[in-house]
């Protein structure tokens, strides 16, 4: 029989059923079930920053963004940078058919319910949980990874990169006195104290703004997710510098970052990847500790609040250990994380890995150019490609335990422990 004799034979059968269906009262075939979902929301650390292969974004109007240029503004949709190698594709996730990442570079919790673009700096995209409907309507969603607080309204995680870094170039290059060098006026050249992260009163505002926002996750999940059956997973942030670093960075011709001008061992920090004050590197690590606390916090409040709700804390602080940037004398080669890296002016896409023989006015022209288009230097101190796919691994494990609180840990071997 030929193919279009079966296929018409099928469609008079089809209609036959249906008909005898309906007479006799027999109920009707089920209709079959969607195909279920992984979803990414949150900021750069879900959206995989750092990780390349960027895929285009929607904008605010659902046009695909592609890769606009190096001068182009920075709200433009594709600098959320969604990639390919982000951990919720690297994930081994059993019964999961489609993944869907919808973070975005540079979110805050006002992102999760209001279109980005609606705000100061935001980019041109619309609210998180817009588009987490609309996979809603198509696919039964068992799993979100959710990445919320690092940035807020009261600070951001890549304005505090770019003050203790920059605090580093300017003490190595310039003389405090110098104020002219930098856009803004002048920059401080002393190590970044724990208040100049995040004051108490911050960490209060930043922590009720990002249970605000999970809470009104929770309750768009309760409408759109038909079976009510998800998990969501609350992952913190991880510190791409070490407690400290390893000796071969504390000095260079004889000089530590203790005293004015310091070029040669700024040189070679910045191509190791970690131009910071050694004394930045303890507060830094509180602050990290302190994005730990925040989320722990928003799980633990709003697991009250929706008793019966699969929620999971996902401490990945160690996730790193023995493979951040400058914990070793060959960083970057081999570490987890994104090196600071800058582009010169104008930004064309070729970063700058060295500033050895530099004289202060090209660093101060390449520095700027970091502030005056972020975009060239927003990858900086984010997990790279194989950070992620060991990211990656601490979802596995986030995804399948039966705590509702677990560590995602590196060993020495290189071996990662979820428990």
């Amino acid at each position: 029989m030929s193919r279009f004799r079966r296929t018409a034979l099928a469609g008079v059968l089809a209609v036959v059923t249906a008909a005898l269906s309906t007479a006799v009262g027999l109920p009707a075939p089920a209709a079959a079930a969607p195909p279920t979902a992984a979803v990414a929301l949150g900021d750069s650390f879900i959206s995989g920053e750092g990780a390349g292969a960027y895929t285009p974004v929607p904008d605010v109007n659902g046009v695909a963004q592609g890769f606009p240029g190096w001068t182009a503004p920075n709200d433009n949709a594709f600098f959320c940078h969604r990639s390919a190698n982000a951990s919720l594709h690297r994930a081994s996730l059993p019964g999961i058919q489609d993944r869907f990442n919808l973070a975005c570079s540079g979110g805050q919790p006002h992102d999760i319910a209001t279109a980005s673009a609606a705000r100061t700096k935001g980019r041109q995209v619309a609210a998180q949980l817009d588009q987490l409907r609309a996979v809603g309507r198509t696919h039964d969603i068992d799993l979100v990874l959710l990445g919320l607080g690092s940035n807020n309204s009261s600070f951001t995680f890549g304005n505090v990169a770019e003050k203790c870094a920059n605090r580093f170039i300017a003490d190595a290059w310039t003389g405090w006195w110098e104020f002219w060098a930098y856009l803004g006026g002048p920059v401080e050249q002393k190590p970044c104290s724990d208040a100049d992260l995040a004051t108490a009163a911050q960490w209060s505002a930043a922590t009720a703004e990002t249970t605000s926002a999970v809470r009104q996750l929770l309750a768009t999940l309760r409408e759109i997710d038909a079976d009510g059956q998800h998990r969501i997973v609350l992952q913190d942030y991880t510190n791409p510098l070490p407690l400290d670093l390893a000796p071969g960075f504390h000095e260079e011709d004889s000089r530590d970052d203790t005293r004015d001008k310091f070029r040669a061992l700024g040189a070679e920090r910045y191509a190791a990847g970690c131009p910071i004050h050694r004394a930045s590197l303890l507060p830094g690590h509180r602050f990290s500790q302190g994005l730990g606390t925040l989320v722990r916090s928003t799980r633990d409040t709003l697991a009250a609040e929706f008793p019966g709700t699969d929620l999971v804390y996902l401490n990945v602080q160690r996730a790193f250990d023995g493979a951040r940037l400058c914990e070793s004398a060959s960083s970057p080669t081999g570490t987890l994380a994104t090196p600071i890296r800058l582009q010169d002016n104008p930004p064309n896409g070729a970063f700058v890995t060295s500033l050895a023989g530099k004289d202060k006015i090209a660093i101060q022209r390449i520095a700027n150019t970091c502030v005056s288009h972020f975009q060239t230097c927003q990858e900086s101190w984010h997990p790279n490609a194989a950070g992620h796919q060991v990211l990656g691994q601490c979802l596995t494990g986030a995804a399948t335990t039966g705590a509702r609180s677990v560590a995602c840990v590196r060993a020495g071997d290189g071996t990662i422990t979820v428990s």
